[in-house]
């Protein structure tokens, strides 16, 4: 039986040096993984701005058609995916609101079981530009919060994709989990 690792490296490689069939093979064997993870990424928080099939697709072309797709290893290209993922829903959140501002309050938590539906479009904005300014201050921790919140990995798998211990990536969440609540929270006024 061929490691998943392994064939995932090897169509990696395959697509770096220019093999056309990689991308679809790539494609092929990952996507139940990144229909996954479009639906970790979306679920309770994506709201109505795109259908996951749509985000698998839309992202993934993203992902190999970008240049610099240079992964380490295949959880790094799992933890890039759900970045480009955040990036795609984000911007169909803007394309959807133009024109359009207001709504109803809705609060922005980060703990799955208070979650009683899908983020609306605004609040998705609002939490992309907290985690903007996040990095400005704490690359690591919005770091962290795109690992744990948006691709739904383990504490383990984070500190695996980050290469630091899995003390560090608690620590980080929990910084970055108060700081963005406090941001969101006066946001909402």
């Amino acid at each position: 039986m061929v490691d998943p690792e392994d064939q995932t490296s090897e169509l990696l490689r395959s697509i770096k040096e220019g093999g056309a069939s990689a991308s679809e093979g790539l494609f092929d064997a990952l996507y139940e993984e990144l229909h996954g993870l479009a639906q970790r990424v979306r679920h309770g928080r994506a709201g109505e701005t795109m259908g996951t099939t749509a985000l698998v697709h839309e992202a993934y072309i993203k992902l190999v058609s970008g240049k610099g797709l240079d992964p380490e290893s295949r959880l790094h290209f799992f933890r890039t995916a759900a970045r480009v993922m955040r990036q795609v829903l984000v911007d169909a959140a803007r394309r959807k609101l133009a024109g359009k501002r207001g709504g109803d309050f809705f609060p922005v938590t980060f703990d799955d079981a208070l979650h009683p539906g899908p983020l609306p479009a605004a609040k998705l904005l609002s939490l992309d530009g907290a985690m903007d300014r996040l990095a400005a201050v704490d690359p690591r921790a919005a770091q962290v919060v795109e690992c744990r919140f948006f691709a739904g990995l383990t504490v383990e798998e984070t500190a695996s994709a980050l290469a630091i211990a899995p003390r560090t990536v608690k620590r980080d969440w929990r910084v970055a989990r108060a700081l963005l609540t406090a941001e969101l929270a006066e946001e909402q006024g």
